[in-house]
C-alpha cells in the first residue's frame, strides 16, 4: 500500500515535469484543498483538479524544463486514507538560469477504486533560491506562446 501512495505523489511531479497533465489528473481527487500559502502568502483553498491543472499549465510550460526530486517519505496510513510528510526540491529552468523552491509537503490522500488520490496538498517552504525573476518570466513566456 505505502508504495501505490508513494507512486500517486511520484506521478504527481512527474507528470508536471513532462507536462503530462491527463498523469497530473489522475493524481487528483476532484477537489483539492490546495495550500501553497508558505510561498505566496494567499490562504489555502479548495481547488478543482481542472483549474490546479489550468495553473499549472499557465506557469510550468514557460520554463525550459522542471524538476522535481522527492525524498523522505514518511507515510501515516489508516484504512483508505494517508497523510504523507517528504521533501521536495524544485528546479526550474530558463536558459542557463535557475530559480529553485525547497520544502517539505504534507499530503492527504484517500483510496478509492483501489487507486489513491490527493485530496489536501501543502508545501512548507523552507527556500527559495537562484533566480527570483523566474516565475514572472515563465508566465509572460506562456502568454505569449498562446498568443
Amino acid at each position: 500500500m505505502k508504495d501505490q501512495i508513494i507512486e500517486t505523489l511520484t506521478a504527481l511531479f512527474k507528470g508536471a515535469d513532462e507536462r503530462d497533465w491527463a498523469k497530473v489528473k489522475n493524481t487528483l481527487a476532484e477537489n483539492v484543498e490546495l495550500d501553497y500559502s508558505s510561498m505566496t502568502g494567499n490562504p489555502a483553498s479548495l481547488v478543482s483538479s481542472e483549474n490546479i491543472i489550468t495553473a499549472w499549465r499557465g506557469f510550468l510550460p514557460g520554463f525550459d524544463k522542471t524538476q522535481h526530486q522527492l525524498t523522505d517519505f514518511y507515510v501515516m496510513q489508516n484504512g483508505s486514507a494517508a497523510h504523507v510528510h517528504y521533501y521536495g526540491k524544485a528546479d526550474h529552468f530558463i536558459s542557463d538560469e535557475l530559480w529553485i523552491v525547497e520544502g517539505t509537503y504534507d499530503t492527504e490522500l484517500i483510496e478509492t477504486d483501489g487507486k489513491w488520490i490527493i485530496t489536501k496538498h501543502k508545501l512548507n517552504l523552507i527556500k527559495q533560491d537562484g533566480n527570483m525573476d523566474l516565475p514572472a518570466q515563465a508566465v509572460a513566456r506562456v502568454s505569449e506562446q498562446r498568443n
